[in-house]
């Protein structure tokens, strides 16, 4: 483009054109500058299409990008809720036993139960669990 630039320049100063009648009135120049003017906004269009193509691309880029940021952040999200409300769940039961314990007569039922306590005159008698059947039932060799 330069190299071209320069040429014409050196034409121009070589060169004088002729200003009569018949130059000012010539349909050939006439039609060689629309040509070159057609020319030139054909170049425009193009920059400024290519330009558009680019931002474009460039913003449809940056659209993909912060959709798979919030897809991430939505599970994340979501993981985060599951796990409060387990926490929240657990909280509660945990809450609820310790309004169990403040009751004097569940700590009496919870220590026969868990330590076979027992009060005057009673008898405690006790169940086999079924993994207990199990163990019994397995001969040794089994176990190992």
């Amino acid at each position: 483009m330069g190299r071209r630039n320069v040429q014409e320049e050196l034409h121009n100063q070589n060169v004088q054109s002729l200003n009569n009648d018949y130059v000012r009135s010539n349909p050939q120049a006439k039609a060689q500058i629309k040509a070159k003017i057609a020319v030139r906004r054909r170049r425009r269009l193009a920059v400024f299409f290519i330009l558009a193509t680019v931002v474009i691309a460039g913003l449809v880029k940056a659209n993909m990008v912060q959709s798979e940021r919030l897809a991430a952040k939505e599970e994340t999200k979501a993981a985060v809720e599951e796990r409060l409300e387990e926490a929240l769940h657990r909280q509660e039961l945990l809450n609820l036993q310790i309004a169990k314990l403040e009751d004097d007569e569940y700590i009496a039922k919870l220590a026969r139960k868990e330590f076979f306590l027992s009060e005057e005159g009673e008898i405690i008698f006790t169940i086999p669990n079924k993994s207990d059947k199990e163990n019994k039932d397995k001969p040794e060799d089994d176990k190992e």
